[in-house]
């Protein structure tokens, strides 16, 4: 899908991957731990959430440092009235930000707002 460039996967392309709807190339893909969060949290039960994690085997985990934290508290604070800026949200485009890799989203509402965010789909 996205060739051999590096970026980061928001959770809705995750997703998509999951069902097999798409292919990734795990060796570019990061993730950090929000989308692996929001992953969990929709498993069925215990079978699926075994399966989820097998899937996700071989994708980049990116630590969410405190710089990563400063940076999504500031765009919280500048952006949650104006945009409806959600945590989760705020916190994957600092990551994006900090490491310097686009993020491939459907969701595009979530995160056009957020200024230097390279958005890929």
């Amino acid at each position: 899908m996205l060739g051999d460039r590096e970026v980061f996967i928001d959770t809705c392309i995750l997703i998509e991957y999951l069902k097999d709807n798409i292919v990734l190339n795990k060796e570019n893909c990061y993730i950090n731990n929000i989308v692996l969060m929001e992953l969990y949290i929709g498993a069925k039960n215990k079978q699926d959430l075994k399966e989820i994690k097998a899937k996700l085997q071989g994708f980049k985990l990116l630590e969410t440092t405190q710089e990563i934290l400063n940076l999504s508290t500031q765009i919280i604070e500048h952006f949650s009235l104006s945009h409806n800026a959600k945590i989760q949200d705020a916190i994957i485009a600092s990551c994006c930000l900090i490491n310097v890799l686009p993020i491939a989203t459907y969701n595009l509402k979530d995160f056009r707002y957020i200024p230097k965010l390279e958005i890929v789909i």
